[in-house]
């Protein structure tokens, strides 16, 4: 079985999923990375060259390699939510927990990060709200748990999600 991390930018899924994967013994897998390895440019360019339909169709290809495997925790990007095909395969492989903080903590987090363009061409802020809004419903339907990351060290977020995945695991 999978443990799969989905959630907005700057909800701590990489730094969480990778003291997950390491305290459960499994294999940390970054899907935005394997889709610029994929692409062989950073997810910046894919966007710029070919815009986000085909960011989404790479990002589907690898949520369709990905599953394949066992025993991994799958660091999922903020939208793969987006496409139905995408969920139902992550569903499928694992349990799904959704990492979630405040408009206010993912804006702290990432405002500096030139990782991802922008979605809609708003405020910084504005653009967080704009697209949480549009996504947690999506997040919600997908998650088998959700884990707050406010306020809590990814340590304590990563003993929160290893409770949930095997219950009885101390860490």
């Amino acid at each position: 079985m999978n443990l799969v991390l989905i959630g907005y930018r700057g909800t701590g899924k990489s730094t969480v999923g990778a003291i997950v994967a390491k305290r459960l013994g499994l294999k940390l897998v970054n899907l935005d990375d394997r889709i610029a390895a994929k692409a062989g440019m950073r997810i910046p360019e894919i966007v710029e060259k070919h815009g986000w339909d085909h960011f989404r169709d790479l990002e589907s290809e690898v949520v369709a390699e990905v599953v394949q495997g066992d025993k991994q925790v799958l660091d999922c990007g903020g939208g793969v939510i987006l496409r139905e095909k995408n969920v139902a395969l992550l569903k499928k492989a694992g349990k799904v927990f959704w990492c979630k903080a405040s408009i206010t903590s993912i804006v702290s987090r990432i405002q500096d990060g030139t990782e991802r363009p922008s979605l809609t061409g708003k405020s910084f802020t504005d653009e967080v709200a704009e697209v949480l809004a549009q996504r947690e419903p999506k997040y919600r339907a997908a998650a088998d748990q959700m884990v707050d990351t406010d306020g809590k060290s990814p340590e304590q977020v990563a003993q929160e999600i290893v409770l949930f995945f095997q219950p009885g695991v101390r860490g």
